[in-house]
């Protein structure tokens, strides 16, 4: 969250800014104009200025038919005040529960219905809400989001306010109160800042201050701070500008400038001394975290150099917190991440000790400190600053890649800075920061600093903690509840009648991505020639993945594709990862269930050194004992952790009972504790040399270069002869488990984490498992589905619920997930239930076949943008034999299917008492109410515990 992130303020590579002086009686004003360069990386925009004071900027790119709409207001928890905390955050929920002229959910549902994704962000300076639809929608969405800002507070109810305010507070059980280490943040905040400074109160603020507010207090915070003179609108796409233009000047021209408000003026903190703080959670892996604040100001050289310092410190694995903390076992994860917002900078250090090595934070804390201290003497290299300077020019071109990637660059360049090329000017600032002014940032704000020491720990276990804890937060002021007067309404005047919602354009042409094939001995090559970015990816499939793992071995797939990105035997992990960085390139290798797949990406010009490290790791892996044992010390403890984690602990019972113990589909990716530990060294260069071959492998080339080009640097795969050697199926051999509630006790949850389902279809095109995900759609397969808007919208008992088919070539499922509020599971379960039965008697409705077949007909408008979108699509030709035209077979089944066949899928799918019922939750407190669901109730100690696995793979091989 926040609008300055934690590297620079993301990157804008552009020239030749020409400000233009306009006569003040034009409207809209143009204040800045920049022009396309050929061969150059800019984003060309036309920046104006409404008579109310809203900020507009166009940036047309005709490249694929969508645009994307980004409304940012400059307004996040920092404009709090104690007390009231949460409220912006409260709001942006508000904001998509209708306005005067759009109904209850109309919003999102016109978005998904265009085919089109929408959402809102709240951060602690800016609350964002942005949308990505087909270009002919571009009208609508301008008049949706202009209504809401002029004509909210009239469609403002004091139910919508209650539902919102339950949603608000799932949120934060889910996301804050629930999870291990949800608090962390929280707790760094009140530790950090003293308790008036706006840093210190967590963005989606706390309970208390949300339960003492009311429909008029949220009022009063729409008034001061929605205005459109404290709003920046952002377009980007396929548009004609001036059309935009005269589109924005009819409906956001009329509306009412707000209040006048002023910037923030930045408020770093100091401390007199080192805090010591202890959090204790319900967790098995401690964690240390540690923030120096400092006083350099977000935008100054300082702050620049300081960025530099922190990639220095901890961005890589040629770090020196890495060198020195990870590489000598002391730790299993040491960063360090220098980050500013709109009131201050920090740098904070994350540390994660070896629990095989050290029984205390402390050593792990002395270490750090010392590196920190001893950081004058060695300094910072050359080396250090070409590598790291690389890194963040890389990641700014990357960036780059979609439209909405450059409208998210020119609105927070604008917002945070007054200035859509800020990012240009920040590039610049970091190419030219020297050694020296890095080690006087050093010197004045990081050396001898006293910062905050955070231990996490265990609960009851204070050996862990780096020092007995000597700070404790000021106490919270208790404030009296707001309740005043309900405000005066701003009045908007239009000449044109509002009430009547724009038609959409003429539908965009798709154009499907143009493909090339080639054989290359015994693979298969398909590519794809795409000329907007110079930048190439390349995806090589080697036939084998996690089916070929005995079951003994669970996660030995996964630990070889991590050993594999340790290096070569010519080059260590550390002289890779530098190779990489200078080239801006990266690669990934990852074990899936069918195939080990090698992820290759990287800058046009540097593709061919790029492919050739790419064979290296391929056919000459380092396989280095220390990186073994690290790598497998960072997963057993990564391990250790996931077993508390509800998410993790639902998701893998449900497989084991829907598949059966022994299938790779119900063991997960990463192996057990007693997996991973009986695995060897041994064990990884065997499954290399069984798994790591080409024959009837494929590859896909999406990007900047034509397939002359492409396939010499690909001639390596031919190298082994081995041939292709059959494979095991995935299709199960045990039964799935018998339907009823399995319930996995996680002492004093807030909430229940739930997953519902079946086994169900193996995959295709455009067969039964299609039908059965268009039947999904609206069952519980998008926002306004009928899941989420009983349980969520209506009801209040979840932050969000939803339902889904997945399916491999084999096999598949069905599955509903969600967490909901503890003391509200029951009646949420007999609210699915019948939901479920509802749908399976009587089907979708005749609005809601409509709403289907429009959004799944115009969704592909948006599919097919970025080099990775590309690269899925033709990776699904290629892995999963679809025809060329399967979206076009999808697009004539989708209109000649009615709702009577749906109704059939769904009473086959949706039967109630069919279903694995698997809940992760405070048994306690559930088992009594679950009874009254008249179902199997299957009950299994601490969730966490390897007593409840193996209860539970007992069980499902029953």
């Amino acid at each position: 969250m926040g609008a300055c992130s934690s590297r620079l303020l993301r990157i804008v590579c552009c020239v030749a800014c020409l400000v233009l002086v306009i006569p003040a009686s034009a409207t809209p004003r143009l204040l800045a104009e920049q022009k396309a360069e050929p061969g150059s990386l800019a984003i060309p925009y036309q920046k104006y200025r409404l008579e109310n004071g809203l900020t507009l900027i166009l940036h047309a790119d005709h490249s694929d038919p969508l645009v994307h709409v980004n409304v940012t207001y400059h307004v996040g928890s920092s404009r709090e005040q104690q007390g009231t905390t949460g409220f912006a955050h409260f709001f942006e929920h508000m904001m998509f529960q209708g306005s005067k002229h759009v109904g209850d959910q109309q919003h999102l549902q016109l978005i998904q219905q265009a085919g089109g994704s929408v959402n809102g962000q709240t951060g602690n300076d800016v609350t964002r809400y942005y949308q990505t639809v087909p270009a002919n929608e571009l009208e609508r969405v301008l008049w949706l989001e202009s209504d809401r800002m002029g004509f909210l507070l009239e469609a403002v109810s004091q139910k919508k306010f209650e539902i919102q305010r339950d949603t608000v507070k799932n949120e934060r059980a889910q996301r804050i109160d629930n999870p291990p280490y949800g608090r962390i943040g929280e707790v760094m905040g009140e530790s950090l800042y003293p308790r008036d400074h706006p840093y210190s109160w967590p963005v989606i603020g706390y309970i208390d201050d949300l339960n003492r507010v009311d429909v008029n207090d949220l009022k009063r915070f729409f008034l001061a701070w929605y205005g459109p003179n404290n709003a920046t609108l952002t377009i980007g796409g396929d548009f004609d500008p001036a059309q935009a233009l005269a589109w924005v000047e009819q409906y956001f021209g009329p509306i009412p400038t707000g209040p006048a408000i002023p910037r923030l003026t930045p408020r770093p903190v100091s401390l007199a001394a080192d805090r010591h703080v202890t959090l204790q959670d319900r967790i098995q892996q401690p964690v240390l975290l540690v923030s120096i604040p400092t006083h350099a100001l977000p935008q100054s050289d300082d702050a620049a150099a300081l960025l530099l310092l922190g990639e220095v410190l901890g961005g890589s694995k040629n770090s020196l917190f890495y060198q020195q903390l990870v590489k000598t076992g002391l730790a299993v994860q040491a960063s360090a991440d220098f980050s500013c917002r709109e009131l201050d900078c920090r740098l904070d250090l994350t540390l994660v000790p070896n629990t095989q090595r050290l029984t205390s934070l402390k050593p792990l804390a002395e270490q750090a400190a010392r590196l920190l201290a001893n950081f004058a003497e060695r300094g910072v290299r050359a080396d250090d600053l070409a590598r790291v300077q690389g890194i963040l020019k890389a990641e700014a071109i990357w960036r780059l890649e979609s439209v909405a990637g450059k409208v998210d660059e020119l609105s927070d360049g604008e917002v945070m800075q007054g200035d859509p090329q800020a990012g240009l000017a920040q590039i610049r600032q970091l190419q030219a920061v020297t050694g020296e002014q890095v080690m006087q940032a050093y010197r004045r704000h990081i050396a001898g600093k006293p910062a905050v020491w955070l231990s996490v720990i265990p609960q009851g276990a204070l050996q862990w903690q780096v020092a007995p804890a000597d700070y404790q937060p000021m106490p919270r002021i208790p404030v009296p509840p707001l309740h005043q007067t309900a405000p005066a309404l701003r009045t908007v005047t239009d000449r044109f009648d509002r009430a009547r919602m724009p038609e959409s354009g003429p539908a965009p042409v798709l154009s499907m991505p143009t493909l090339w094939r080639r054989t290359l001995g015994g693979l298969s090559v398909l590519g794809s020639e795409q000329r907007e970015l110079p930048a190439v990816s390349v995806i090589i499939s080697l036939p084998g993945g996690r089916r070929t793992e005995a079951r003994h071995e669970a996660g030995l797939a996964n630990l070889t594709a991590l050993m594999l990105r340790q290096g070569s035997r010519r080059l260590s992990a550390e002289q890779l990862s530098d190779e990489l960085q200078r080239l801006g390139a990266n690669i990934s290798v990852s074990s899936g269930l069918y195939d080990t797949r090698i992820v290759i990406s990287a800058l046009q010009e540097a593709l061919p050194k790029t492919l050739a490290l790419a064979q290296e790791l391929l056919q000459q892996p380092g396989f280095r004992d220390d990186d073994f044992a690290r790598i497998k010390s960072q997963l057993l403890q990564a391990e250790r952790q996931r077993l508390t984690e509800p998410d993790a602990l639902a998701d893998r019972a449900f497989n084991r009972l829907v598949y059966g113990s022994g299938s790779p589909l119900a063991e997960p990716e990463q192996g057990y504790l007693a997996t991973l530990g009986a695995l060897t060294l041994t064990d990884v260069k065997r499954y290399y040399r069984d798994n790591y071959h080409p024959a009837g492998g494929k590859v896909v080339v999406v990007g900047d270069i034509d397939p002359q080009a492409i396939m010499p640097h690909l001639a390596f795969l031919t190298q082994d002869s081995s041939p292709a050697r059959p494979l095991p199926s995935l299709v199960p051999q045990a039964p799935q488990a018998k339907p009823g509630i399995y319930l996995l006790d996680l002492p004093a949850a807030v909430q229940s984490t739930l997953r519902i389902g079946r086994r169900a279809l193996p995959y295709d095109a455009s067969g039964p498992y299609f039908r059965a995900q268009l039947m999904n759609f609206n069952f519980g397969g998008n926002f306004n589905s009928r899941l989420n808007l009983a349980l969520r919208e209506e009801k209040g008992f979840t932050y969000g619920i939803g339902s889904h088919f997945s399916a491999v070539r084999d096999v598949g499922e069905f599955m509903i997930s969600g967490d909901v509020r503890a003391d509200a599971t029951l009646e949420a379960l007999q609210t699915l239930a019948q939901l479920m039965s509802d749908f399976a008697q009587q089907g979708p409705t005749a609005a809601e076949m409509d709403y289907l077949k429009s959004a799944f007909s115009r969704q592909e408008a948006l599919a097919y943008e970025t080099l990775d979108q590309k690269a899925d699509f033709l990776l699904s030709l290629a892995l999963r034999g679809n025809p060329d035209d399967y979206i076009q077979r999808q697009q004539q089944q989708l209109q000649q299917i009615d709702a009577a066949s749906l109704q059939q899928v769904a009473a086959q799918w949706l039967d109630w008492r069919q279903q694995i019922i698997v809940i992760v939750g405070d048994a306690a407190q559930l088992e009594k109410p679950l009874a009254k669901l008249h179902l199997p109730l299957h009950r299994y100690p601490a969730a966490a515990s390897v007593v409840a696995q193996q209860a539970l793979a007992q069980t499902s091989s029953d």
